[in-house]
């Protein structure tokens, strides 16, 4: 009886210790816009501190995120730049449209390495040197690209630039472009101006040129860390995070 009564409780220990150990190694996969490096792995590890979960951070264009996460890609949670991937994704029901949240919006800005100056208005550009190089996010799959394009439109410059542009994978890319001095010019988000100390903020593009700039949130469908997951978007809604987001240049935004 007494051997019995030990194993029982040797059992019910170990199944105690797998028990914790699953639920310590439990890992929450975000997939999140380029433009939030900053802001998002700061937000994650102030949230590991305070929650029992693991966050892993895959950071790259918006539009490469979204089709990774058609391709099937094990993501929990994707944060986007624009509205137009994560509708792709809800009109194929890959993420939870009740999950779905607004939690930051942004601007674009043309910048140029220390010591640059805008040569006009930006509505002459096409009048600029023809050798002076224009990075920008390619439009097809990163947003920071497509407002840009759109703004570049608006103000009848787009056709006439053509042989001027460099197309990036993501934001970040556009930036170190800047910074090692291969572009001279470049159209990036305000907040990833903001944390380079190598280029110079030349003018921010009006907001009536493009689309609004609101960054989406929402869980992915076949997720099986829904409970973390909901967890996490409360949290980057709240003051801590909101005010993180903040310091790296991005405003707050209506949930719409």
């Amino acid at each position: 009886m007494i051997k019995k009564t030990l194993s029982l409780i040797i059992l019910v220990i170990l199944l105690t210790g797998c028990a914790a150990e699953s639920e310590e190694n439990q890992t929450l996969t975000i997939s999140a816009a380029a433009s939030l490096t900053d802001a998002i792995q700061e937000i994650a590890a102030s949230y590991e501190e305070s929650h029992n979960v693991n966050i892993k951070l895959n950071l790259a264009g918006s539009g490469k995120l979204a089709q990774q996460i058609e391709q099937g890609a094990p993501v929990d949670l994707y944060l986007s730049a624009n509205q137009a991937w994560m509708d792709q994704l809800a009109e194929k029901k890959l993420v939870d449209p009740d999950s779905r949240t607004n939690f930051a919006t942004n601007r674009i800005v043309l910048v140029g390495s220390k010591g640059k100056k805008l040569k006009g208005p930006i509505q002459e550009l096409q009048t600029w040197s023809e050798n002076e190089q224009l990075a920008i996010g390619d439009p097809e799959s990163v947003p920071a690209g497509t407002y840009t394009k759109q703004a570049l439109k608006t103000i009848q410059v787009w056709p006439k630039i053509q042989n001027q542009l460099v197309f990036a994978s993501d934001v970040r890319q556009v930036l170190a472009y800047v910074e090692s001095g291969n572009v001279d010019f470049g159209f990036v988000y305000a907040s990833d101006a903001q944390i380079s100390d190598q280029v110079s903020v030349l003018t921010t593009l009006d907001s009536d040129w493009h689309k609004p700039i609101i960054y989406p949130a929402a869980i992915i469908s076949d997720s099986n860390q829904k409970n973390h997951a909901e967890k996490f978007l409360s949290y980057l809604k709240s003051k801590p995070a909101q005010k993180v987001l903040h310091k790296y240049g991005f405003q707050e935004v209506d949930d719409q």
